[in-house]
């Protein structure tokens, strides 16, 4: 058995002995031994987030030392957080305007990551998908005018449907959202009313309705409250079982959202598609178009103190709108189109 004085000395060369292999450093555990950052944050859409989640995971098997962590908190969130200097990207539905891309200090560059439809989901008992909406009964009913679902105007588009003397409860995101970016967007345009009542943006003051945070929380309302009416990325519709409305387009055609309707919307903005890709492609043209459709960005900084990050992070995006894009379809997002992963692999090069 060692005396005092021995264990003391043996406790000494041991501790030596950690901090000259370095097991006693303070290394940053954010770092890979090799120099590679293990950790990535980002913030932003709910939108996407079924699909970035896949994208993260997939990324993550082919590259072990890389770890995304990613908080679904809405686009505005995710906009106040670049803003802030909190993340190292953010994600966001809706293009930022000119006064936010000023608050960013170190620049922002859009990059277009996949296209989504917005559904317009009920809860009727007994009614599945298919209830019609015209332009005009949809805007009508989130200003509060038409608030039942056996109202004339909504019984004479669906007379094959008993629509019940049941009240309607819209439901909108409760907090900064791209999701409502493209749907009241999509309202200012094929109603003057509501663009001149309500408007659009990530937050509007909504006229009538119940709140939900994120698409899931708009989701979850609907589901639960009979007679609820609600807007969410087609993801979250069939993820939850919900049912869907056909909406009436400009030919006068009523169409469901479907990934054929989103990448339709897409190749018909390239032609005008502006360098900085900032564009709207709400209510597109042609016979089977679906109104509510939109691109989902991520946004990353033109410059980036941290050489290894910068390099993770750009090899990261890349890989999401290249090989990433894969994962699209089974989970109702509609891949990019290639003329746009080329645009993107243009605008990265300014990545500093």
């Amino acid at each position: 058995m060692l005396k005092k004085t021995g264990r003391i000395t043996l406790v000494l060369i041991l501790a030596l002995s950690l901090v000259v292999t370095g097991c006693g450093t303070n290394q940053d555990p954010n770092s890979d031994p090799s120099g590679k950052q293990a950790s990535i944050t980002g913030a932003g859409a709910t939108f996407p987030y079924p699909l970035y989640s896949k994208m993260f995971s997939e990324y993550n098997k082919l590259h072990s030392q890389i770890r995304v962590n990613y908080q679904s908190i809405g686009s505005g969130g995710g906009v106040k957080q670049m803003i802030e200097e909190t993340v190292d990207f953010g994600a966001s539905d809706a293009f930022l305007n000119e006064d936010e891309m000023g608050k960013i200090q170190n620049g922002v560059i859009h990059v277009p990551m996949t296209i989504g439809a917005v559904a317009i989901v009920y809860n009727l008992e007994g009614i599945g998908t298919g209830v019609k909406l015209t332009q005009e009964t949809l805007t009508e009913i989130y200003l509060g005018k038409i608030t039942k679902w056996n109202d004339p105007k909504l019984v004479a588009d669906n007379s094959e449907i008993n629509l019940p003397d049941l009240d309607i409860t819209p439901v909108f995101r409760s907090d900064g959202s791209g999701t409502t970016s493209i749907y009241t967007d999509y309202l200012s345009k094929v109603s003057s009313e509501w663009k001149n009542e309500v408007g659009a943006g990530k937050a509007v003051n909504f006229p009538v309705g119940i709140g939900g945070k994120g698409n899931e929380g708009v989701a979850g309302q609907v589901k639960q409250l009979p007679g609820s009416i609600g807007y969410v990325e087609l993801a979250y519709a069939t993820t939850n079982n919900l049912a869907y409305a056909q909406l009436r387009n400009k030919e006068g055609n009523f169409t469901a959202p479907s990934l054929e309707a989103a990448s339709s919307a897409a190749a018909g903005a390239i032609a005008d598609m502006p360098k900085d890709t900032r564009v709207s492609i709400v209510d597109p043209a042609g016979k089977d178009a679906y109104g509510i459709v939109g691109f989902s960005w991520i946004l990353v900084n033109e410059k980036y103190e941290d050489e290894n990050l910068k390099n993770e992070l750009l090899d990261l995006v890349k890989w999401m709108y290249r090989d990433g894009q894969q994962y699209a379809s089974n989970l109702h997002y509609a891949p990019i189109p290639e003329e746009i992963a080329q645009l993107n692999d243009e605008n990265l090069k300014a990545v500093q």
